[in-house]
């Protein structure tokens, strides 16, 4: 008798005020972020037949859902990692868990694109075509920073072989063209159920999503949809009305580890820019500034000096400066803290590279879209009622291997708070 399937979803919770904060202001609290990743007992293979695929149109004109659906739904993939026993189930030890996701068709050498949580630490995966045919797949980099992660299916024997002369991968469209009301597309594994789709609108596009690996660091202009993503949807494509990739569904905003009316997925640009470092590399390198702020609001801006310009100043709080990182070379200005524990401002960043800066956002978008390591950046700031510029050198990202050594907890059946709240995101 086969054994009821239990989803176990992992759980992140993060303060915001605006999408970021690190300092003790008023805050936004959502309670629960849920990778939209699954873990099971005995994994769900999809038994569907096997269905006649063309790549999608480039042309403008809107496809009905059900072509959509029968040309992306060969190149959609389902993920299967095994677990170690003991992390899976400590009470246990014999249950056979595996964690499931989702997956699209990336190119025909065989390379898949899914989430990195999907993965975790595993090496070696198996990929599902809706066929029902598996294949052994090598985790060839991931990217813990976007959540990002390539595979690249075995070519040891035949069938292998014959599947990628046939497979056809899903052409990937520009996502900065897509504008709130634009109608969507998930396809994916949610609960195991193979080859569903469902559809729904853009919500909001330029969101901050924490990234999964809760270090601090976030993914910036993530597409927010209400397009149904549930657990093992993760990793699977959303689609725009031509049937082309313009996001990687990822995450949720859910108290009950189910959807909840808010997804998000990874804008297909970022998917376009770090996917080929990953093939080639294993790793991509993201540029770092080295400081923590928010987006400056009229209880902070309080605390600036410089009468009335200050107090209709628009831009981004710097709260911390990370020790000889970028920003502390350029000469940018944290918070301080005095004698009698009151809090005096520091910087305000209003521009960069000659752009406006508004909020936290906008830096944190900008620099990932705009700067590689080793790039110069001109901060513009508010100090003591002037603007002054200064330039900084991007450098990559510290490692994160001392945040990643100590064992993780297995996370439970019944979505609840850490015992401390995950770090906030910064650039």
């Amino acid at each position: 008798m086969r054994k009821p399937v239990v989803p176990t979803i992992a759980i992140i919770v993060t303060v915001f005020a605006i999408t970021v904060i690190i300092i003790p202001v008023s805050t936004f609290t959502i309670p629960f972020t849920v990778m939209a990743a699954q873990q099971q007992q005995n994994p769900i293979n999809s038994t569907a037949s096997t269905q006649q695929n063309t790549n999608s149109s480039s042309s403008t004109t809107s496809l009905p859902l059900k072509t959509i659906f029968k040309q992306a739904e060969a190149s959609v993939v389902q993920i299967t990692s095994k677990i170690p026993a003991a992390a899976a189930d400590p009470l246990n030890p014999q249950s056979n868990a595996t964690t499931l996701g989702s997956g699209f068709v990336y190119d025909n050498q065989g390379h898949i694109i899914t989430n990195g949580h999907v993965v975790g630490d595993a090496k070696i995966v198996d990929v599902t075509f809706v066929d029902g045919n598996r294949y052994t797949a090598k985790v060839i980099g991931t990217d813990i920073y976007s959540d990002i992660a390539v595979l690249q299916i075995s070519q040891n024997n035949t069938q292998a072989q014959q599947l990628l002369s046939s497979i056809k991968p899903l052409a990937l469209s520009n996502s900065s063209k897509l504008e709130v009301g634009d109608q969507v597309i998930a396809i994916g594994n949610p609960f195991g159920l193979s080859d569903t789709m469902t559809t729904g609108i853009v919500s909001g596009v330029g969101r901050l999503l924490p990234a999964a690996s809760g270090i601090g660091f976030s993914i910036p202009n993530t597409i927010q949809t209400d397009a149904p993503i549930n657990p093992g949807n993760s990793g699977g494509p959303l689609l725009n009305t031509q049937g082309q990739v313009i996001g990687m569904n990822t995450a949720i905003f859910s108290a009950t580890g189910t959807f909840s009316g808010i997804g998000f997925a990874i804008p297909s640009n970022t998917i376009i820019r770090i996917a080929p470092a990953l093939i080639e590399k294993g790793y991509y390198l993201h540029p770092y500034l080295g400081l923590n702020g928010a987006t400056l609001t009229s209880d902070l801006s309080q605390n600036l000096t410089g009468g009335a310009a200050a107090t209709n100043l628009k831009g981004i709080y710097i709260d911390t400066i990370t020790k000889n990182g970028p920003a502390d070379k350029a000469g940018v200005h944290g918070s301080t803290i005095d004698q009698y524990s009151k809090k005096h401002a520091g910087d305000v960043i209003i521009g960069v590279d000659g752009h406006n800066i508004v909020r936290i956002d906008d830096l944190i978008s900008y620099i990932d879209q705009h700067k590689s390591v080793g790039d110069n950046i001109t901060l513009t700031v508010y100090r003591n009622g002037h603007a002054i510029d200064l330039k900084a050198t991007l450098t990559s990202r510290p490692s994160l291997i001392p945040f990643l050594t100590a064992p993780s907890i297995p996370p439970s059946p019944i979505p609840h708070p850490p015992a401390r709240p995950a770090p906030l995101p910064h650039p």
